[in-house]
């Protein structure tokens, strides 16, 4: 049961938990196990359960008082004279209509709640078969100094570059902390568990190889990171074969809306039905102006859309790291220089004088809107960009690093001893820094009252903090537990060379392929900027002329006001930025992510808006 239920919990518990038990909802239950939520699926369904009736009930109240108050001059001839007495039963018809809008919109909300919990379990699902793999070589590597399963598991649980795994390491733990039997928590989780056919085998596998003692365990966790490192392999190349598919929809879909607003300026020449208005809540807009905002809009769309594929599709080993905000004004302040958040909080307050100017100073809402998001989005991309490179820097030095201690190591020193070594005799550029302060924390190990283990696994806690990369959270966490656990030093090391390689080379190659969709949008967006520049300098002029030739002559079938040039013009453009919004999006999050995304958008909208504004266009 939920913890602490609060009042109206426990009135949609009274009213709607009965629905829990019936049969229709058995793959609801199904899909809830595998979202790892921290309530039970009778109050889960109850809190759906209440919201469609409160939806319902919302719904009905407004349609039904939006049908019952349409004017009788509102309602065609031909449905009054189907109803005898209409306002004897207009309240009739409300209620009915209300009643049906409302069970479409109660039966849409259960859908949701399904739908919900569908697309949760899938998510932890893919996220699982992502980082199991590491998990398991890291595993491994801790079973060379134990086979003890709860410390294993535990090790693993902790590490949360693990993801939804560690959170599956961590469920059976708890269940076997609740239960005193860890092999009931492994089946529990098991069965539980999304990834029916990665996790849940192992999770079984894996108890049943450690009842039979440490060799056992080493060689099924050996056979196993092997056949899942192949797995992983295979299922990168599936999604770099789908990226080319969506970078190939990309640049049709985008090109598609420039192309659709040129033809719908020559038809609306020849087709003056495309003038015609339409009366909307907020005003008149011909048919023509419908179809070109509305393409602005799908491009958009389409650039969000396929932005988001491409995250979903980047190995979450391989992203980079969540930015946090500093505590305090000062400490803000002092890292906006290398933290895009603290940037774009500094940048905020300058963006809204910007755009206060601009707009006193007579911009249209369109300018001034895109100068704020560029006013905003190029200082923060390029302190996003410059901390990545820094990154990617001590990346490259964290890999020589690791391979400097293990030479050491090999020889016989101790872990401590050798770091102190690198960090006097090695140059590491900018990991320098966080090594000379590793190597003096672990200095500490000498002094009497110090608990080697306790101040070991500090001081390599504070070194990955600093340095503040996914690769080196992922190898620095593997020597703190290997070390912890009692496993042999030279294997340690032997094992983290190979790892931070592969990491390494993989981050490597995907930045390569990444480069590729790079230059798709922004081929894209230029091939766009040419093509409306071209049609607005030439197209649009020789029908202006032309239009102004048919007013002299009655016998050219031309619709004169057919043609506005800066109201084409302004069109043109807005579908143009919308383009370079999309096309920097989906460039931007191939390279690095979203804040790379903000700086390749941010710099298109920039570069559209000087070309316009250059050649008279706006």
């Amino acid at each position: 049961m939920t913890s602490n239920p609060g009042p109206l919990d426990r009135g949609l518990y009274a009213l709607f938990s009965r629905h829990a038990e019936s049969t229709r909802h058995d793959q609801d239950r199904r899909y809830f196990r595998g979202t790892a939520f921290k309530m039970d699926f009778d109050f889960y369904l109850a809190r759906i359960y209440g919201l469609s009736w409160g939806v319902f009930v919302l719904t009905v109240i407004v349609s039904a008082t939006v049908v019952g108050t349409v004017p009788a001059t509102g309602i065609p001839r031909s449905v009054l004279t189907s109803f005898e007495a209409w306002s004897l039963s207009r309240v009739y018809v409300a209620l009915a209509s209300g009643t049906l809008l409302g069970l479409i919109g109660k039966r849409l909300v259960l859908l949701g709640g399904r739908g919900y919990l569908k697309w949760i379990r899938t998510v932890r699902r893919e996220n699982i078969e992502q980082t199991l793999p590491g998990a398991v070589r890291y595993l491994r590597t801790l079973a060379a100094g134990s086979d003890d399963q709860r410390t294993l598991l535990r090790k693993v649980a902790e590490q949360e570059t693990y993801g939804e795994t560690a959170v599956g390491f961590r469920r059976a733990l708890n269940h076997a902390a609740l239960t005193g039997n860890l092999d009931s928590g492994l089946r529990r989780v098991a069965r539980d568990t999304p990834s029916e056919d990665l996790l849940a085998p192992f999770l079984l596998k894996f108890g049943e190889h450690a009842s039979q003692g440490g060799d056992a365990l080493s060689g099924y966790l050996r056979m196993e990171s092997r056949m899942l490192s192949h797995r992983q392999a295979r299922s990168r190349q599936r999604s770099s074969d789908f990226l080319e598919l969506i970078a190939e929809m990309f640049v049709v879909l985008l090109v598609l809306p420039a192309l659709l607003v040129i033809i719908l300026t020559v038809m609306a020449v020849l087709s003056p039905s495309l003038s015609q208005t339409i009366s909307t809540p907020v005003g008149s807009i011909s048919l023509r102006s419908v179809l070109v905002y509305g393409s602005a809009i799908f491009v958009l769309w389409i650039g969000i859309g396929t932005s988001w594929l491409i995250g979903t599709l980047r190995p979450p080993d391989l992203v980079d790291p969540a930015y946090r905000r500093p505590e305090g004004i000062l400490a803000t302040l002092d890292s906006a220089s290398i933290n895009p958040i603290s940037a774009g909080i500094v940048m905020t307050p300058i963006t809204l004088v910007v755009v206060v100017v601009c707009a006193v100073a007579g911009y249209n809402i369109v300018n001034v809107l895109l100068i704020g998001y560029v006013t905003i989005g190029i200082p923060v991309g390029i302190v996003s960009t410059r901390r990545a490179r820094r990154d990617d820097a001590k990346d490259h030095e964290m890999r020589d690093f690791v391979h400097a201690v293990a030479g050491h190591v090999s020889l016989g020193r101790p872990f401590d001893a050798a770091v102190t070594r690198v960090a006097r005799d090695v140059d590491l550029g900018p990991l320098q820094p966080d090594v000379n302060a590793l190597a003096f924390n672990l200095g500490l190990l000498t002094t009497a009252d110090s608990d080697e283990s306790d101040v070991r696994t500090a001081a390599l806690d504070r070194f990955v903090d600093r340095v503040g990369t996914s690769l080196t959270e992922q190898t620095i966490g593997l020597v703190t537990g290997a070390l912890d656990v009692g496993s042999d030093i030279d294997d340690v090391f032997e094992t983290l060379q190979t790892e931070i390689g592969r990491l390494y080379h993989e981050k490597r190659a995907l930045r390569s392929t990444m480069a590729v969709y790079v230059a798709v949008g922004w081929t894209t967006a230029v091939l766009i900027v040419g093509i409306m520049i071209a049609v607005n300098s030439y197209v649009i002029d020789s029908f202006t002329q032309l239009a102004s030739v048919s007013g002299m002559n009655a016998g050219v079938a031309i619709n004169p006001d057919a043609i506005q040039p800066e109201r084409d013009r302004f069109q043109f453009y807005v579908v143009t930025q919308s383009t370079m919004l999309a096309c920097g999006w989906f460039a931007g999050t191939a390279r690095r992510g979203k804040y790379e995304a903000l700086l390749h958008s941010a710099l298109l909208v920039g570069a559209a808006y000087a070309v316009f504004s250059g050649t008279g266009m706006i």
